[in-house]
């Protein structure tokens, strides 16, 4: 017995250390960039900065705020994110619940067709061009649509809701149920952990997509944050680049333009990761009940 509580304590401490720096991993990377983005230049451009800030300045954050087109980008990036995430948990739902009733004898043929998408697609020009041919080009449809139909999310839909009892659906059916019905009313409120993980995926997906919108979009009003932040810091790039000539020339110090370029590169990315990580903590709670239902059946 004093063997085996040793050896539980030993894992255990194993288990928290292990834990610990994992966390630390994690944790340290974003606090050393936040310290860096409101630090002095300076001290950024010695490379003194470690995870405390060298005085407090806000002028990376006012650089990218700047630009009179961030707002925009910013309702351009939520509405994407919100109506691809909406798209997402529907398709999946629609698709995922006739695939897993057995009653439905096309289900079969559909699942090997859908899980021929998952490993061979168009390519690049054709996907374009098609974008393009249905009048989807510079609209908010072009972001959303291609990324709203995902087989992997609806064999995840579609494991979860054949693993539910299936004296449900008979109970359902005989009290005079329909499919719509048991979906809405029983399917769906008894999903809410793998929905809400499934939500967080492709909200985080969508709100870091670069390359759909740099393909499709072509207008300023309709390019979301990612593209803005984008331009803002290669702008900043070649302004800092033109100020460190001129102090060469002018025998000025250089440092400081080295570091202010390096703040506001840290300020990006945490003008990009702020909504994503102010959300997480509500849907938390769901994550690991999520990503575990509908990996076992039964």
């Amino acid at each position: 017995m004093k063997n085996t509580g040793f050896a539980n304590r030993l894992f255990n401490t194993a288990n928290f250390l292990a834990l610990l720096l994992l966390t630390l991993s994690i944790v340290l990377p974003f606090v050393h960039m936040f310290a860096i983005s409101i630090s002095n230049p300076v001290p950024v451009g010695l490379f003194k900065v470690m995870l405390l800030p060298q005085g407090i300045n806000w002028e990376a954050y006012m650089a990218v705020f700047r630009d009179n087109q961030i707002v925009l980008a910013y309702w351009n990036s939520i509405r994407y994110t919100l109506l691809g995430t909406f798209l997402v948990l529907m398709i999946g739902c629609l698709t995922a619940y006739p695939l897993s009733i057995n009653r439905f004898r096309a289900r079969r043929p559909l699942s090997v067709l859908f899980t021929f998408t998952m490993f061979f697609s168009g390519g690049l020009i054709p996907s374009f061009m098609l974008i393009k041919n249905i009048g989807l080009l510079d609209t908010m449809w072009a972001i959303t649509l291609p990324a709203a139909f995902s087989f992997w999310n609806i064999i995840i839909l579609r494991t979860n809701f054949q693993a539910m009892p299936q004296e449900l659906y008979e109970s359902a059916f005989i009290d005079g149920a329909n499919d719509w019905q048991i979906l809405l009313r029983i399917v769906i409120p008894l999903s809410k952990a793998i929905l809400a993980t499934i939500a967080l995926f492709a909200s985080v997906g969508l709100w870091n997509a670069y390359f759909g919108p740099l393909m499709y979009l072509t207008s300023p009003d309709m390019q979301p944050l990612t593209i803005i932040l984008r331009r803002i810091l290669v702008a900043n790039e070649v302004l800092s680049q033109g100020a460190l000539d001129q102090a060469n020339t002018l025998e000025v110090d250089p440092v400081a333009g080295a570091g202010r370029m390096i703040s506001v590169r840290m300020a990006t990315i945490f003008v990009t990761i702020g909504p994503i990580v102010l959300i997480y903590p509500f849907v938390q709670r769901f994550f690991v009940q999520g990503v575990l239902v509908g990996s076992v059946k039964g």
